[in-house]
């Protein structure tokens, strides 16, 4: 007789423990967000989140998926000794591959900023207890020439379209016109001609991360331009728009993280610079800043961006970790010297039978 039931052994309590008694451990392991125990989990629709080896392809993976589902996290040391499941497949992309294959987007980047193309003016470097002051240390703009002639080329003129589309404020829906699903379109065909997303596509093509081709556009283009609500219901957001656009959200300015978009609106008198807090080892293009800056009295406390690279660079190398690393830190290689993207998922609403938007991507700065 269980202690508290009593000699007739009824009542709620003791039918409850009398239940908790048979259960086991994992039968009472109900985190709805978790990986622990539930690795190669066949998908069903009305779980949270998944821990099968196609929930990285869908984007759709919970957050702890590589701890305990990955090599070196508690399933795979289970596993090991079978030699079965997504742990000890050929798709399975390591740290190992993702240093070799950033390298190879680096020297593929042929569109990229040459030295005379560029002259910045880093000026003042703050702190790491400065970069929230909101004090304008650097009385010179950023960008002191940028040879415009980039502009022309396929890649960036396409891409440059693509920056007006965006009302910058979220709870505002997004209007899309036939004239900018267009300018998406043209964008995603310049840079699939480029060898950088060649070779992207080639690698996660090889790792089973997509069919075909088509289907990987297909895909870039949902997880990058496809709308979803940072607002209250409203259709507001983008992946493309947070990321290089740029959005202002609750009076500070939220995303913005590309070089071409800063430059173009400090040309015209829109951002005002105020200081750096990182600056990067490359003494190439592309470089890697930290950055601090007004837009339109809205204030970025840190925005890091890669400078002077082409769009289907940034494009591609975010891609990329958003695929194989989503919601953690990826360790890439550039040109020798390492750097690490962080990308996060929406995880409010999906596309495709589970697949998940682009929340935000970025170069993480010391």
């Amino acid at each position: 007789m269980l202690p508290g039931c009593g000699l007739a052994g009824t009542g709620w309590w003791c039918i409850l423990r009398t239940t908790l008694l048979f259960l086991s451990s994992k039968d009472l392991y109900t985190a709805p967000d978790s990986c622990k125990e539930r690795c190669e989990e066949p998908y069903n629709e009305n779980d949270k989140c998944h821990c099968n080896a196609e929930c990285e392809m869908y984007h759709n993976c919970c957050e702890d998926y590589y701890r305990h589902c990955q090599p070196g996290g508690e399933w795979a040391k289970e596993a090991a000794h079978t030699r079965e499941g997504f742990s000890s497949r050929q798709d399975t992309i390591t740290d190992e591959d993702l240093l070799h294959i950033s390298e190879q987007l680096y020297q593929a980047d042929h569109n990229k900023a040459q030295p005379t193309d560029i002259t910045i003016k880093p000026q003042y470097q703050a702190s790491p207890d400065e970069t929230g002051d909101q004090e304008d240390r650097s009385p010179q703009p950023l960008y002191k020439y940028v040879n415009e002639k980039l502009f022309s080329k396929p890649t960036y003129a396409s891409f440059i379209k693509l920056l007006d589309n965006y009302q910058r404020a979220t709870g505002r829906e997004e209007d899309v016109t036939a004239e900018e699903l267009r300018e998406q379109d043209s964008f995603l065909k310049e840079v699939m001609k480029t060898e950088l997303m060649k070779k992207l596509f080639t690698f996660l093509h090889e790792k089973n991360r997509y069919g075909s081709k088509q289907e990987f556009v297909a895909d870039l283009k949902e997880m990058w331009f496809g709308l979803y609500s940072r607002g209250d219901g409203e259709r507001d957001s983008s992946g493309f728009e947070h990321v290089f656009s740029g959005e202002v959200k609750k009076g500070k300015v939220s995303g913005f993280h590309n070089w071409i978009r800063f430059y173009l609106l400090e040309k015209q008198g829109i951002i005002n610079y105020f200081s750096h807090n990182f600056n990067g080892p490359w003494d190439t293009y592309p470089d890697v800043l930290g950055l601090q800056f007004s837009w339109d009295g809205f204030y970025k406390e840190v925005g890091s961006a890669f400078i002077g690279c082409s769009p289907e660079f940034e494009f591609g190398l975010y891609t990329l970790c958003f695929v194989a690393r989503p919601g953690k830190a990826c360790h890439l290689s550039l040109g020798g010297y390492s750097i690490s993207i962080q990308t996060y998922a929406w995880t409010k609403s999906t596309y495709s039978n589970g697949k998940k938007y682009i929340a935000t991507a970025y170069v993480i700065s010391p």
